[in-house]
Order: C-alpha cells, then sequence, then structure tokens
C-alpha cells in the first residue's frame, strides 16, 4: 500500500521518504517492542537517524543541522512510524528542543546542543507540565532566581518523558515576581541533566514504548547564565515556536501508526481466507471499514504536512497544527482498532503487531496537548466564541 503519493513531496522529500523508510525498515517494529520491553534505548536506530542526517533535517547548518524545514522533519518521523518505530524522542529532542534552541539560543547554546541533537550523539528531554497546572503554562510554580550571575530553579515537573536517556532537559520556568498582569513572565533554561539538586523517579503507565515517563523534581539547581534561551521572562513567545512542531510531528507519529497498521491489514485481508476460499478483503464489511479509515488518515496526513509548510513559510500555523493533531490522533485509533478488527482474535496478539501500539496511539490523544483544548483553541480563535476558562 503506497499511501504517500497523496503527499505532494517534492522530488527531493519522496527521496529522503525512501531512505527513512529503508533505515528504519531494517529494524522494524520488532526491534521497537524488544526494545519496550526491555526498558532500553533504540541506540543503534538512533545512532543510525542521526549519522544519516534524519535527526536534524531541519536544523540549522551552521550548527550541525540538514538546513530544511520543518516538512523535512515530518516526513522523516511520519516515515519511521510507518516502519513500526514510533519514536515519541523524535518530537521532543530535535523537533522540540532542538527548534527552540535554533530559533532563540545564542551562539553559545547552539553551539553546546545543536551539534549533538542533529547526529544523534545528545538528546535533550523536554520539562513543561506540572501536577497542579495541566495545560495552563501560566500557572506554572517551578520558578527561577536570579542567583549572582546565574539562577537556581526549584519546581517539580510530570510526565517529563524519556529524561533517564537525557543529556538535558529544557526548563519550563517562571520569574519569582510577577508582572503588570499579573501573572509571572516566563523563561527558559536548558539543565544538564546530571546537574546536582535534579532527580526523577518513573511514573507507572500502560504505555509499551522505549520511552518512560517521569516526575523531575528541582531543589535549588544551580544553573550559569548560559543556560538561560533568550531573554528573561520572554519564555512564553520561546514555548510557543516550539509548540507548533510538537503538533505537528506528533501528528506525524499517529499518521504514521495509522499507515503500518492499515499496511498490515489490507495484507492480512488478502491473504486470509475463510469462506469458500475467497479472502476476506472481498467482503464489503471488511473492506469499507478498512477504505474509510484510509480516508480518514489521507485527509489527516494533508493537514499535518499544510500544517508544516504553513510553520515553513513563517505563517501562523497554530491551527493547522492543532487540527492536523486532532485529526490524526482521532484517525489514527479508528485505523488501529479497524485493523485489529480485521485480524479477528489474532489483533489481540502481539504476534502481530498491533495490539502492542494501542497505548501510544491512545497517549496521542491526550498528549502532547488533549483534544479538549484544541477544540478551544479552535472554538476561540477559529469561530470567536467566548472563552470557557
Amino acid at each position: 500500500m503506497n499511501s504517500s503519493l497523496i503527499v505532494a513531496d517534492t522530488e527531493e522529500r519522496a527521496a529522503l521518504r525512501e531512505s527513512v523508510g529503508k533505515l528504519v525498515g531494517k529494524y522494524g517494529h520488532d526491534y521497537f517492542m524488544d526494545c519496550s520491553e526491555r526498558h532500553v534505548e533504540p541506540t543503534e536506530l538512533w545512532k543510525d537517524l542521526g549519522a544519516a542526517g534524519f535527526l536534524g533535517v531541519h536544523l540549522d547548518e551552521a550548527y550541525g543541522g540538514g538546513g530544511g524545514t520543518m516538512t523535512d522533519l515530518a516526513v522523516v518521523v511520519e516515515e519511521a512510524s510507518t516502519q513500526g518505530c514510533p519514536l515519541l524522542m523524535m518530537v521532543i529532542s530535535p523537533a522540540i528542543c532542538g527548534t527552540i534552541i535554533d530559533a532563540h539560543g545564542s551562539h553559545e547554546l547552539k553551539s553546546r546542543w545543536l551539534p549533538g541533537i542533529a547526529d544523534g550523539t545528545l538528546k535533550m528531554a523536554f520539562a513543561i507540565t506540572e501536577p497542579d497546572a495541566g495545560s495552563n503554562s501560566h500557572e506554572i510554580t517551578t520558578t527561577a532566581r536570579p542567583d549572582g550571575e546565574g539562577w537556581q530553579i526549584s519546581g517539580t515537573k510530570y510526565w517529563t518523558s524519556g529524561i533517564d536517556e537525557a543529556d538535558a532537559v529544557l526548563v519550563v520556568t517562571r520569574m519569582p515576581d510577577a508582572g503588570p498582569s499579573g501573572r509571572h513572565p516566563l523563561s527558559l533554561f536548558v539543565v544538564p541533566t546530571d546537574s546536582a539538586g535534579l532527580t526523577f523517579q518513573p511514573i507507572k503507565a500502560a504505555l509499551r514504548q522505549p520511552e518512560h515517563q517521569f516526575t523531575v523534581f528541582l531543589d535549588d539547581v544551580r544553573v550559569g547564565p548560559e543556560a538561560l534561551i533568550g531573554e528573561v521572562g520572554k519564555g512564553l513567545t520561546q514555548v510557543f515556536a516550539g509548540l507548533n512542531p510538537e503538533r505537528i510531528t506528533a501528528a506525524c507519529i499517529s499518521n504514521g501508526i495509522a499507515r503500518y497498521a492499515l499496511g498490515k491489514a489490507s495484507r492480512y485481508a488478502k491473504e486470509r481466507a475463510v469462506w469458500k476460499g475467497v479472502p476476506i478483503g472481498a467482503h464489503q464489511g471488511v473492506a469499507h471499514p478498512l477504505a474509510e479509515s484510509y480516508i480518514g488518515t489521507q485527509l489527516s496526513r494533508l493537514m499535518a504536512f499544510r500544517a508544516a509548510e504553513l510553520f515553513d513559510a513563517g505563517a501562523d500555523a497554530a491551527e493547522a497544527s492543532n487540527i492536523a493533531k486532532f485529526a490524526a490522533a482521532d484517525s489514527s485509533l479508528r485505523s488501529l482498532d479497524q485493523a485489529m478488527q480485521t485480524h479477528g482474535g489474532n489483533g489481540m496478539s502481539l504476534e502481530y503487531g498491533l495490539a502492542d501500539l494501542w497505548f501510544v496511539a491512545r497517549m496521542l490523544k491526550t498528549a502532547p496537548v488533549s483534544r479538549e483544548m484544541v477544540l478551544n483553541f479552535v472554538a476561540q480563535r477559529s469561530l470567536g466564541l467566548p472563552a470557557s476558562y
């Protein structure tokens, strides 16, 4: 099933898609799940992705990147997921952290972190969510206090993915004093994970993926002035530089899972014969739900790549990015569910490589932004309706 044709790839992006598919396909879903079950990093795959220039394809060439675009990274993320390897760290390290540092970091920060993020020798986690703040970044309490030339950071972060395999974490903090609006301005810092006072503990979750989730404790963690991204108190703008790439690449993971699942379902439906030697795919009760899932996936892919194109053009990509994430998460779950249904009882067997993706696909309905918050955004920003909160 070649479902990439509906996306208008340039010749270069078609070649990129093919190259990523071949590289990740050598590892495949069994490798991904083996890493997940053993709680080990997919080190070999990550190293190969970095060496091939795929992880930093969108980052500045001057700092080790490929000089490409967010659309290029979207191709990489989707194609890796289509091969059965939906790597969340691709969203976190290069897409969120790499993009924010590339856009707002000092020369020193870019030189220190971007080459490693691009070639896969370094990883960076992202810490924004807090136990009592959730999606409302204005309510975070993790505070950065001036300390001579540097800063002391204290607070707790929640559902921080992959910090155990990261070399640093990009921490969203607030300033000690409120501004004229009564809100505390935000500032972003890059904190090495071996910093004194930084600890974390795992959160038990149903997810089957290499990346695990953590509660992070920052107890007077001291960082120097070089750790600050951009200007003090301008963190909200900087965060938004990473949120649209986050939503775009999360949508691409969902769309890749859908393509992977539909590919397996269509092959099974052509091979499986139960009644009089006729493949089950010849029956409309099997064929039509798969066709409808395919349509939903293609529509979601178009929106994801449209959002990436808007981002690359410097246009306001917030609406398209949110809609892409929303649509992709829903269509991915429908496609995966229908693929499992097509397999009958085998759909529940881990041998067939579908059921083990369920919670990853389901997670993307809630994170990195919940469908309810997307609906709030669309209601208020797109339709002009009164704010509900």
